[in-house]
């Protein structure tokens, strides 16, 4: 593991069984109906309203600020689709994956893609061989990422960290894409019903924007709001793991891995709702299936057992977490910077 030292310990496998324990006592995994009925209702009523002031405001420059709104709508709905990946919402398969489904069509995402690969991130958080959140061409999380780089990709990797915001403007844009590419290559198990769904998401949006708006007006709206959607994206993914110790060859214990490649956000409910129950990244990476509202409970009870084990537990400030993303990328980018 680059950037931290896993402790040994001969009860290394049974540590994790103990946590679960407590958790499990504590109630903790217990599924929410009622918190989860109310968030996807709100957040639904929320998205047809924002749509309903688009078609009555008209052209207008104004409607920036309806982009603006679901960008917003759009981030919630896709964290609604993270927790039923995670079977955060219902105990089988089956109906999260309707939900997830859904909400992925709504925002004009593919979920069963998205979901398949951030189950891998899951399972080898910030490892570079096997983490596919590691391997972004437009970036270098490692030194030997970096060394790797060639032509304009190797020159962005010298300024990554400069360039870092700006390119998550272009984050909502490579979701539709890696979506519609999924489907094309039959990479998904519902790959007719998600293609009927990305079809109409296109169609219908693009309809509805170029024939309520002015050519100029429409194109900036839609600028807007996939650019802030992706930067939400961006900015709520990127704090968990980004500058965190990476890992190469065989990986520490599956209670050390999670919790040593992770970061927490500090905040209070404001930030729960802002990030999506994200901001527990060390919780949610324990327990995926830990519904979003049982993670700030469960945080001083692994809080605590970490500190019993001497396992270290990063948790820092928004801005903070952002600070020591960008600095982790310079520091990645700088023996590019020498030659």
């Amino acid at each position: 593991m680059t950037g931290a030292t896993a402790p040994t310990s001969s009860k290394t496998g049974s540590d994790y069984a103990a946590l679960s324990r407590e958790i499990r006592a504590a109630g903790l995994l217990r599924r929410r109906h009622g918190y989860y009925a109310r968030r996807i209702a709100t957040t639904l009523l929320v998205f047809a309203g924002a749509w309903t002031a688009f078609a009555f405001l008209g052209d207008s420059w104004w409607q920036l600020l309806i982009a603006a709104l679901l960008a917003v709508v759009s981030a919630q709905l896709a964290f609604l689709g993270h927790d039923a990946g995670h079977k955060q919402i219902f105990r089988t398969r089956r109906p999260n994956d309707a939900l997830g489904t859904l909400h992925g069509g709504l925002i004009g995402m593919s979920y069963q893609s998205w979901i398949s690969g951030h189950n891998r991130h899951h399972a080898n958080p910030n490892h570079e061989e096997h983490d596919p959140d590691l391997d972004i061409a437009a970036l270098a999380f490692t030194r030997r990422q970096a060394s790797r780089k060639q032509g304009f990709l190797r020159w962005m990797a010298k300024h990554q960290a400069v360039l870092f915001f700006p390119l998550l403007t272009l984050e909502g844009l490579s979701l539709h894409a890696s979506g519609i590419r999924s489907v094309w290559r039959g990479e998904t198990r519902a790959r007719r019903l998600e293609g009927a769904l990305l079809v109409a998401h296109t169609v219908g949006y693009l309809a509805a924007v170029f024939l309520v708006l002015s050519p100029g007006v429409a194109v900036l709206f839609v600028v807007v709001h996939q650019a802030l959607w992706g930067v939400y994206m961006g900015c709520s993914f990127a704090p968990n793991h980004k500058g965190m110790p990476t890992v190469t060859g065989e990986s520490p214990d599956f209670l050390r891995k999670q919790v040593l490649t992770s970061r927490n956000i500090r905040g209070g409910r404001f930030t729960d709702f802002l990030l999506g129950g994200l901001n527990y990244q060390i919780e949610h990476h324990l327990f995926p299936s830990m519904p979003r509202p049982h993670l700030r409970h469960a945080q001083p009870i692994v809080r605590r057992f970490c500190a019993a084990h001497g396992i270290s537990y990063r948790e820092t400030g928004l801005v903070q977490s952002y600070r020591e993303v960008l600095r982790h990328l310079h520091e990645t980018g700088a023996p590019l910077r020498t030659v």
